[in-house]
């Protein structure tokens, strides 16, 4: 059996997956602040993980429960190593997983960077429900900010410098909002929802949703926001799309915990570009673009892929 963990900036997923690819136990608690402390939940709960299972909790005893662990995180990640860079959303500079999480486990240890993960996942779970998987698939994640991850044939398509994927700042609008980034109009500023809750000002647990309801209801200023997410969502689609022809746009991140709501105006918003063009009818954007179930476990799955090989991370194994 393998271990995946999704380390996000509160919570932390983590999954066992048996050798025919199948997830037999899932956990969820809250992620530690600082590197110490990411350390302490990914072992701590791998011990809890273990006894899931019928496992011991020992190091002995989990080298022997487990083969692997993959961990999928916010940061840069070396391709092939367990050393995650810049995650400053989880308080680490630098951190050698191998060193500390393999050390304590006494197990092999992977990383990957979270989206690029997740995409790894999405891929799986898509090709285990659906009896015509796509070969290629981009999952763009939706969340406080836009990235996508790419994978072909069951291979994560990284680039040439590890960058591909960020889609994020490309700016699709010279006249639109100002980004973090310094340019306007990117992706992001439109869709992010970091930039939605900026904009829209209102102290709310979930702003996005904020969004949505006050539309509904006739604010003039979040039907401006609600339209202006659609329509970056619908720039990302066309740009991967364009870049990549990939055969699925795979949807997650926060932002899609609207489902529908939110699906049904990047749908909208793609239909209209395309009636005014008949290059763009011809790609059928919409009928491309998919929504990963809320819930999905689809970062912690790809992390345990990810872990599966030591010596090819990216290979991914259909079940």
């Amino acid at each position: 059996m393998r271990l995946g963990f999704d380390v996000g900036g509160t919570k932390t997923d983590g999954v066992v997956v048996a050798p025919s690819g199948t997830i037999i136990a899932r956990l969820r608690r809250p992620t530690g602040w600082g590197a110490e402390a990411v350390v302490a939940t990914i072992t701590g709960m791998a011990a809890e993980l273990a006894e899931a299972v019928g496992g011991g909790v020992d190091a002995g005893a989990l080298a022997s429960t487990f083969r692997s662990v993959g961990v999928g995180m916010p940061g840069q990640v070396a391709p092939h190593t367990a050393m995650v860079t810049h995650a400053v959303n989880l308080g680490i500079e630098a951190i050698d997983l191998e060193r500390t999480v393999g050390d304590a486990l006494g197990v092999p240890v992977r990383a990957e960077n979270d989206v690029k993960a997740a995409a790894l996942g999405a891929y799986a779970l898509h090709g285990a429900t659906d009896a015509g998987a796509t070969g290629s698939m981009a999952f763009l994640n939706l969340g406080t900010g836009i990235a996508a991850g790419f994978v072909q044939d069951g291979q994560l398509w990284r680039g040439a410098r590890g960058t591909a994927g960020e889609v994020g700042h490309i700016s699709v609008d010279p006249n639109g909002p100002l980004c973090k980034c310094g340019q306007r109009g990117c992706i992001e500023a439109f869709c992010g929802g970091g930039a939605i809750a900026e904009r829209w000002g209102r102290d709310v647990p979930l702003p996005v949703l904020d969004v949505f309801d006050a539309a509904d209801a006739g604010d003039a200023r979040a039907l401006a926001l609600r339209a202006g997410l659609a329509h970056g969502v619908a720039a990302a689609i066309r740009v991967i799309v364009l870049a990549t022809d990939v055969e699925t746009v795979m949807l997650g991140g926060g932002v899609t915990a609207l489902g529908t709501r939110m699906l049904s105006l990047v749908r909208d918003d793609l239909a209209a570009g395309a009636a005014a063009s008949p290059f763009l009818s011809s790609l059928r954007l919409a009928e491309r673009v998919e929504l990963l179930p809320t819930g999905s476990p689809a970062a912690a799955l790809g992390a345990a892929l990810v872990g599966a090989t030591a010596t090819e991370q990216e290979a991914v194994a259909h079940g």
